[in-house]
């Protein structure tokens, strides 16, 4: 593990990247920080590298500007724990943090909103912006979603409705609370997260932002979507996926397949099992299982 520490004393936020072989697109989200109307002297940067295999890191480094420290390690040990390490070594003066994907494009007055966002609403315990796919240039739905319960995850997985899942019957033009969002843009007070202990690290890619939710709600504190500011998310990079610009390999798709349906088991039996009767947990952990067997059906023959 080793770590190169930027110079700034007393920033006013900290924002954590997790990166893993993302290419120039680390590259790119660090210069759209750069530009930000936020002074550079008032944010930290922390990149955290896991164990990548390609130049993003040495890219990256050749535009870091004073405010920003790298710490590479030695081994991916999953996004909740590289996540977890940026944490250990932010600035603990910083009341903000956000944790962001290496494959988004932030916007100029982004970091201003939102700080601005937490500190004439003091309700706010957590938020995310609106997150527009570059793909589509559409909302991306999952950065305001309800929970998995089994009704939702039934509807949704089947392809009958997302409509509840996805809260689709909102009006997102407007601020509001919502459940859950997805972590590719994800800001929280320090405190908060001190006392919540951070990302769940049974997780080892995809679902542990839905936890960080779901015990964000549990213990009464507030999560908000607001759409005054957007990010530009270049989806499936940060995961290997990289679904906007090539085509995996089958290995990493079935590696997908397997984290995607495993994340579900973890959720179900830490967040929900204890909701539901025995027939109800017997019916999710098959339904998890046609599910798992499906997708990595389809890794290995599409």
């Amino acid at each position: 593990m080793k770590t190169l520490l930027a110079k700034n004393k007393n920033p006013l936020l900290s924002i954590i990247i997790l990166n893993y072989n993302s290419g120039e697109y680390l590259k790119n989200c660090l210069s759209s920080l750069y530009r930000s109307s936020l002074p550079n002297s008032t944010f930290e940067v922390i990149i955290v590298d896991n164990s990548s295999t390609d130049n993003s890191v040495t890219l990256a480094k050749k535009i870091s500007a004073t405010n920003t420290k790298f710490l590479i390690l030695n081994t991916n040990k999953g996004f909740s724990h590289g996540n977890n390490r940026g944490v250990e070594i932010s600035n603990k003066s910083s009341q903000h943090l956000i944790f962001l994907n290496p494959d988004t494009i932030v916007e100029k007055d982004t970091l201003k909103s939102m700080l601005r966002f937490f500190k004439t609403n003091p309700r706010v315990d957590a938020a995310t912006c609106k997150i527009i796919l570059a793909k589509t240039n559409q909302i991306q739905p999952e950065c305001h979603r309800d929970f998995p319960t089994p009704v939702n995850a039934l509807l949704h997985f089947s392809g009958l409705s997302s409509r509840q899942y996805f809260m689709e019957h909102l009006d997102y033009s407007k601020t509001q609370e919502i459940p859950a969002c997805v972590g590719a843009f994800f800001m929280i007070k320090r405190e908060v997260g001190n006392k919540l202990g951070w990302w769940n690290e049974k997780y080892f890619m995809y679902g542990e932002d839905l936890d960080f939710c779901y015990k964000l709600k549990q213990k009464n504190y507030r999560l908000f979507y607001y759409p005054k500011t957007y990010i530009t998310h270049y989806q499936g990079i940060s995961s290997g996926i990289k679904k906007t610009v090539s085509a995996a390999s089958r290995k990493t798709k079935i590696r997908s397949a397997l984290a995607t349906t495993n994340a579900m088991r973890i959720f179900y039996k830490e967040n929900l099992f204890s909701k539901y009767p025995p027939i109800t947990r017997l019916f999710v952990l098959s339904g998890i299982k046609l599910l798992e067997r499906f997708r990595v059906c389809k890794a290995k023959y599409l």
